[in-house]
């Protein structure tokens, strides 16, 4: 089977990854044949977002099931889920992707296992992209009319099976006529705002201002937003979420100025295992992100970095988080697992 969306293509024997590092000056697809080659993609940022993560490491380990054919089993393939589960600590759908596979394939052996493995990668897929769709109408309903909202790195079809998760939100109340406008945070240091939301934006032709991201609190105590809406890398069970470096920052400006603050997510990004944001492993990454903006030095190379990917936003302050199942107002413990339950 074939699945071509925005950043992923699956050609039924081997991956197509859009280079996410060259945009919006080039495109670039790079192949991905085995599990190696998946977990260094990812690892470099070749492609990045949870959702796409998850389906990238699903596609890498079906493809090394397929190398080892008739000697495919899971005890085989642990180096190449140990791999790939090493490739970025905090996006959950990562594991949550890895640990559905080694479900699907238990007790599974040679061919067998290859192809079912390979099926349920494909499964994964095509439900993320219809999972966005879905969130999308949810996430839209939270919105008032004419609403002009703040989004913050890159949650589009880039960093997803397809239409994205707050982007998917932006694609669908525009759509809809319920949007006026995006305001995108840079998003430093790898701006994904400004390389990739941008972008995307633009060419669909949806209104967008870039800003730099130490400009949101301006924004919003000059009334020019409605709503911020974001994505996450992992949820909690009481709420709490893992996204992008800033957004906890975000979040603070929204609760002061009373403006609503949203999350959307597929059901995948939700790990009740966690009891809250103090358990979730924070990635740093090198210093040199930070030292240098696409090669160009910008501050002393010596200089001291502290450089984590991601920060952790409290549930209190978040208005709701949006799933495919719907809308979890003012998260909590409670809501969360009864939402999981579908509850």
């Amino acid at each position: 089977m074939v699945i071509n969306s925005a950043a992923i293509r699956w050609h039924g024997d081997f991956l197509e990854l859009l280079d996410q590092r060259a945009l919006p000056a080039e495109t670039l697809w790079l192949p991905v044949r085995n599990s190696q080659e998946a977990a260094q993609a990812i690892r470099d940022m070749v492609v990045r977002g949870a959702p796409a993560i998850g389906i990238t490491a699903a596609y890498g380990l079906a493809l090394e099931a397929a190398l080892q054919e008739s000697n495919a089993s899971l005890d085989n393939l642990a180096d190449a889920i140990a791999t790939l589960a090493a490739s970025r600590p905090t996006a959950v759908n990562l594991f949550w992707a890895l640990e559905r596979l080694q479900t699907t394939g238990q007790s599974l052996q040679g061919a067998e296992l290859a192809d079912t493995l390979l099926r349920d990668a494909e499964a994964i897929h095509r439900e993320d992209i219809a999972a966005n769709h879905a969130l999308g109408e949810f996430g839209a309903a939270l919105l008032p009319d004419s609403a002009t909202v703040y989004t913050h790195c890159n949650t589009g079809a880039l960093a997803t099976g397809g239409h994205g998760t707050a982007l998917g939100i932006i694609r669908t109340a525009w759509q809809q006529k319920r949007l006026q406008g995006v305001y995108a945070g840079e998003t430093r240091p790898w701006l994904q705002g400004s390389r990739l939301t941008s972008w995307e934006l633009s060419n669909d032709g949806i209104p967008v201002t870039l800003v730099a991201d130490s400009t949101a609190g301006q924004l919003m105590a000059q009334g020019k937003i409605q709503a911020v809406i974001v994505g996450a890398d992992r949820i909690t069970a009481n709420g709490d979420t893992a996204n992008k470096i800033g957004t906890y920052n975000l979040a603070v400006l929204a609760r002061h100025h009373g403006i609503p603050f949203i999350v959307a997510a597929p059901v995948s990004t939700l790990d009740p295992a966690l009891p809250d944001g103090s358990h979730i492993v924070i990635e740093e990454r090198d210093g040199n992100e930070v030292r240098q903006i696409q090669g160009k030095t910008v501050a002393p190379s010596d200089v001291p970095v502290y450089n984590p990917a991601f920060d952790v936003t409290p549930g209190e302050l978040i208005t709701a988080i949006v799933t495919e199942r719907g809308v979890i107002q003012a998260p909590n413990t409670d809501k969360v697992l009864a939402h999981l339950r579908g509850q």
